[in-house]
């Protein structure tokens, strides 16, 4: 199977410009402590920027809408 060509009209690369918020995540360090933030890149670069032996695992919450 053939990827669909970038000309062709079904090929897009994003279906909307606004936020992306879905999800919050947890950050669990390995003591069972946690932090929760509210998007993937501070997630990550929080991730990234911790020593291995601190850290436990990532949860992912959905976010809830507040009505």
């Amino acid at each position: 199977m053939k990827p669909i060509p970038k000309n062709d009209s079904r090929y897009f690369t994003e279906t909307s410009k606004d936020p992306y918020i879905r999800h919050r995540y947890k950050v669990v360090d390995s003591s069972g402590k946690c932090v929760i933030i509210d998007n993937w890149e501070d997630t990550q670069m929080m991730w990234w920027n911790t020593p291995a032996q601190f850290l436990s695992h990532i949860e992912i919450l959905d976010n809830q809408k507040l009505e």
